[in-house]
């Protein structure tokens, strides 16, 4: 009997031992796991970088831009045949603005067309047009970017998954607000790159061409001879005369009133001198 009181007495220190550093340990564990990803979250870059060029392929991203400036003779004519190009290669018109100063009425066109069918669009308006005055053409490769942008954003949607787990283990309300707090700065990064993504993928699918095409005019002044310019000198005299003379008419009160008074003023001066 007194064996087993014994044996009991040095047993339960050490089972009492043994349950304490399970539980630091499980403790511990789950700090080191939340600390973790959140230094991953910190720097999402190296891993996005050792990953990419074996987890992402895609085709080569371009975006194309063009800018074409001529003259024409019948803008209404030019403006019914781009809309007909712009119709057959699936494109739109994304902005229409016309204009005009003291000698030239101008139309300016922003053109959308899907990606494929830009190089058919600008030969097609060429081949009606004599000469340019600027025609110039980019293309910008943002094939890395696109690659780099969808590594982030798989990567910051595993991330927001691991925080959804380690949520769903959280034991005190801190840790629940430090969790949450982490995954609404991951799910902000995660609204940003997939709208930046979504803004390459639309440049990219419609490339744009800016078109300007002008009409210019002849002053009807340039092209009238010297003889018609006499002619409306004599007219343009003979006009003024003729508002010399209405105002002349206008004036008569006055005419009589100072021809009265000088008839008097003679007749005064002419008794005075005979005096």
């Amino acid at each position: 009997m007194k064996m087993l009181i014994y044996l009991f007495v040095l047993v339960l220190p050490l089972a009492c031992s043994q349950n304490k550093s399970i539980s630091d340990t499980e403790s511990y564990n789950e700090s080191y796991e939340i600390q973790e990803i959140a230094e991953e979250s910190e720097f999402p870059t190296f891993q996005n970088n050792t990953t990419k060029d074996t987890d992402y392929k895609t085709d080569q991203k371009l975006i194309k831009e063009s800018y074409l400036e001529f003259e024409t003779k019948d803008l209404d004519q030019t403006y019914a045949q781009i809309t007909r190009f712009i119709t057959e290669n699936k494109g739109y018109i994304q902005d229409d603005t016309a204009s005009k100063n003291y000698n030239r009425i101008t139309r300016s066109l922003i053109i959308r067309v899907p990606n494929t069918h830009f190089q058919t669009t600008i030969d097609s308006i060429s081949q009606s047009v004599n000469y340019f005055d600027t025609k110039r053409m980019s293309s910008k490769d943002v094939t890395e970017e696109f690659i780099d942008i969808e590594a982030r954003l798989k990567a910051k949607k595993a991330l927001e998954v691991r925080y959804l787990k380690l949520l769903s283990k959280a034991n005190t309300v801190i840790e629940m607000l430090e969790i949450e707090k982490e995954l609404s700065n991951i799910r902000e990064d995660i609204e940003a790159t997939q709208g930046r993504l979504k803004y390459l993928s639309h440049k990219v699918s419609l490339s744009t061409i800016r078109i300007v095409f002008y009409k210019t005019i002849v002053e009807s002044k340039v092209t009238e001879s010297y003889g018609s310019k006499m002619w409306l000198a004599i007219k343009s005299g003979f006009n003024s005369l003729s508002l010399f003379m209405l105002g002349v008419l206008q004036l008569w009160p006055f005419i009589i009133v100072i021809g009265i008074s000088s008839f008097f003023f003679k007749r005064w001066l002419h008794k005075k001198s005979k005096k």
